[in-house]
């Protein structure tokens, strides 16, 4: 499946359907593709996947135990930007605008052409962060504000990337420090808010507008954009 790797760049997919079958089928097409996954069987395991770790986008069926994927859509999206990708059998317009309403990104019915699948992901990844004043580049640890270059450490790259993959929403300090250093073992809230502030002396400091802004409580939160209002959005 090689030419498939070139239709998306690597994600971190969270894959959400109770039929064992075609879940096995999805995490296996995504591994083979380059991506990888976490596999989540029933609406309420997939809220606390969502909400607690940090995805690039999330394969969402609709009839779920617990909760189904409208109820999880509407959930994540409440408090997160992730891309949410619906697929599923249910293919009237009313089945898919209700999709939409609560949340959902795209959708895509069964049955499917995985090669489909992987280039919606892609379509949805280029859309994080399109209304965002920066511009992140994987391959060589910079990122773009302004027109400015802006070198980063790899600590400091997957911090901000985090950071933007959840753009105007808060991010709290566990998930920060899940996405920087994997394991949380000698990974103190000291350690990351030394590294939120060696990322705001490169990114924020040479500019007049700051976009990245703590929130009392909870963790740090990456602004779309140096007019969006910067009040704790906790209070």
């Amino acid at each position: 499946m090689e030419d498939l790797k070139a239709l998306a760049p690597k994600q971190h997919v969270l894959v959400v359907e109770d039929d064992r079958r075609m879940l096995d089928l999805l995490c296996n097409g995504l591994r083979e593709a380059g991506h990888t996954s976490v596999a989540a069987s029933d609406g309420g395991a997939a809220l606390d996947l969502a909400l607690n770790f940090s995805f690039d986008s999330v394969i969402l069926d609709i009839g779920l135990p617990i909760r189904d994927g409208y109820s999880v859509a509407r959930c994540i999206r409440a408090v997160k930007s992730v891309p949410i990708l619906m697929l599923t059998a249910r293919d009237t317009e009313d089945d898919i605008l209700r999709g939409f309403d609560h949340g959902a990104d795209d959708y895509l019915t069964k049955p499917f052409s995985f090669r489909e699948l992987l280039a919606r992901l892609n379509v949805l990844s280029r859309t994080i962060g399109r209304d965002s004043e920066l511009h992140l580049d994987a391959s060589r640890l910079v990122v773009h504000r302004d027109q400015m270059a802006i070198e980063l450490t790899r600590s400091e790259y997957l911090l901000l990337k985090a950071l933007h993959r959840n753009l105007g929403f808060a991010v709290d300090r566990h998930t920060l420090r899940k996405a920087v250093w994997g394991s949380l073992e000698g990974a103190s809230d000291n350690a990351l808010e030394v590294l939120i502030n060696g990322l705001r002396l490169k990114m924020d400091t040479p500019f007049r507008k700051k976009l990245l802004v703590t929130v009392r409580g909870v963790g740090y939160r990456l602004l779309k954009n140096s007019t969006e209002k910067t009040a704790d959005p906790c209070q």
